[in-house]
């Protein structure tokens, strides 16, 4: 029998005969192929010398001879880790994505937001999720290494979950467990702690530094994000980690500025000086702020703050930091300019709204007293 023929004649087959150019019908895990009628005994002869299938981890069967592609790897370590339910025993059929929300990452599969099953529980997959390289490089990461040069592939289960890794598979255990994205119809760890859990298995500072910087420049996520995982993995005591951080957090601000200037630009208000700092006439310097509108007395301020590395609650330099961030937006209110705080998340998902903050506070000057003449030099 080839990889293409029904699996078997049996009464406990589905009606539908499954589609075997899917992957996740090519690689299946013994309660599945159960569910289609094919015994434990069947599916035993069928992998013995000769045989048309073959084992691939404990439980979990290819459905044809030679070498797993990239994409049955993956559903594959999926299967073994994974909870599957009695709904989602018998795989769904392929959903086709949203032809202007696919695009192709670098190994032949199509990149997808897409939930091929109506629920979690449904999932073969349910409480285990693709992480570390192998998720970065689903979600196109250019600085992780393709699938096929992946020797293990992590999987992020519960830290209860009674499995043991393989020379496939790296188990990675979470007291919870994040919600997952799905890409291509597979559960992967959201983006920062994929990062973190790719970082732990990494001496290579530069490579550390490439994939934290890819992951802000490219919008994958925030950098506050990133360094609150990085802080519960324990990793930035490392001195390599430490510093790729301060590149992260250099590489926030930078995209940071830019969605600053595109909102500026975008919704038509007056043009400020940038990156300015102010001080009183032949007094002392009051703070540097990023946006300034002097005929206004308008200023505005990037939140882009974030626990440094090595960094704890109730840090007594983290802390004096923040008090000196509210004492200078304090001093400039007292002298009659307003200071608009705008954070990175705000720019990113709701431009026109911070803008009207913005225009808000420009119209409004008129009515303000006078503010204090302050002196606006280069930053």
């Amino acid at each position: 029998m080839n990889h293409n023929a029904p699996l078997s004649a049996g009464t406990n087959r589905p009606r539908s005969t499954p589609d075997f150019r899917d992957a996740r019908l090519r690689v299946m895990s013994l309660a599945q192929l159960r569910a289609y009628g094919v015994s434990a005994a069947e599916t035993s002869a069928r992998c013995r010398s000769g045989g048309s299938w073959q084992p691939f981890l404990p439980g979990v069967y290819l459905l044809h001879q030679g070498p797993p592609t990239s994409e049955e790897r993956l559903h594959g370590v999926l299967l073994y880790a994974g909870r599957p339910t009695a709904r989602g025993t018998v795989p769904a059929q392929p959903v086709a994505p949203e032809p202007h929300h696919a695009h192709e990452y670098g190994d032949g599969l199509p990149f997808s937001d897409g939930l091929p099953y109506e629920d979690e529980e449904q999932s073969p997959y349910r409480d285990a999720m693709l992480t570390g390289m192998a998720a970065l490089r689903l979600y196109g990461f250019a600085h992780a290494p393709s699938l096929l040069a992946l020797d293990r592939l992590d999987v992020l289960v519960p830290r209860t979950r009674r499995l043991r890794s393989t020379p496939q598979v790296r188990l990675v255990r979470a007291v919870v467990l994040p919600r997952p994205h799905h890409v291509t119809g597979l559960p992967v760890a959201p983006v920062p702690r994929a990062l973190a859990d790719a970082v732990t298995q990494l001496g290579d500072a530069p490579t550390i530094r490439a994939l934290l910087t890819e992951a802000v420049r490219d919008r994958h996520c925030e950098p506050g994000a990133v360094v609150r995982e990085l802080n519960q993995a324990r990793l930035l005591g490392r001195p390599h980690v430490v510093d790729a951080v301060d590149s992260l957090l250099a590489e926030g601000r930078s995209v940071a500025e830019e969605r600053l200037y595109r909102m500026v630009s975008a919704h038509g208000l007056p043009e400020p000086v940038w990156n300015v700092d102010l001080r009183l006439p032949g007094g002392p310097h009051l703070g540097g702020v990023d946006a300034y509108w002097p005929e206004h007395a308008v200023a505005v301020e990037l939140d882009t703050r974030s626990p440094r590395p090595g960094a704890r609650h109730g840090d007594p330099a983290q802390e004096a930091e923040w008090a000196e961030y509210a004492r200078k937006r304090d001093h400039l209110e007292r002298l009659g300019i307003t200071v608009v705080h705008l954070t990175p998340r705000k720019l990113r998902d709701s431009a026109e709204q911070q803008a009207t903050v913005v225009r808000t506070a420009l119209l409004s000057s008129a009515e303000r007293e006078p503010a204090t003449y302050v002196v606006v030099l280069p930053r």
